[in-house]
């Protein structure tokens, strides 16, 4: 299968103050725009969502806040989604949690990647095993690579250039593959109409 630019998203989930995980997220960004894909980073410390009281779609027409109208508009036209998550208390971070359910037609039939991250050595995988299954419930299914990321802080730098860009260009590179074949195959399923 030929890989054509795909439009994606990279979903970061953490408001903290000292948050080290954006420069995963940026390392991200960098890397698809790299292999000709338009990425554009999903913050929510930018966005600044309300906590969830009403999904997207239980706004009347033309009544939702602006950022979530956006944002609807950029999860319809994107063709998958690069999830960036910490694990706080073995668990995904509520502002991913908050961000991520304010919507749920819009992610159908569209793929999914986890990139997890930790300060210690376990690279968030407790979390992305809980992430794996909410994405699965809204309608974009993960692929079935991770992408851990350990001690990130130490990965990275604050614009996200990796300090072993070789490593990590080789590791991103299987599980940025991976995302393109799926999101190119459901791309190409979908120009046949949905199961319902």
């Amino acid at each position: 299968m030929t890989t054509t630019p795909l439009d994606l998203l990279v979903i970061y989930g953490s408001v903290r103050r000292d948050r080290q995980g954006i420069r995963a997220a940026r390392f991200l960004v960098d890397a698809c725009a790299g292999r000709g894909h338009r990425a554009t980073l999903i913050d929510p410390a930018e966005l600044q969502l309300p906590m969830l009281d009403r999904m997207y779609k239980e706004y009347p027409a033309g009544e939702a806040p602006a950022a979530l109208e956006r944002l609807a508009g950029q999860i319809r036209g994107a063709d998958g989604f690069l999830i960036v998550s910490g694990e706080y208390n073995h668990s995904i971070p509520p502002a991913l949690s908050n961000l991520l359910c304010h919507f749920l037609e819009e992610y159908f039939w569209k793929p999914s990647a986890i990139a997890c991250y930790s300060a210690g050595g376990f690279g968030g995988v407790r979390a992305a095993m809980q992430l794996r299954a909410m994405l699965c419930e809204l309608g974009t299914p993960s692929i079935p690579s991770l992408l851990p990321i350990p001690k990130v802080q130490d990965a990275f730098d604050e614009q996200g250039r990796p300090h072993d860009a070789d490593a990590w260009r080789k590791r991103s590179g299987k599980f940025l593959g991976e995302l393109e074949w799926y999101a190119n195959a459901m791309k190409e399923a979908r120009k046949g109409g949905v199961p319902y």
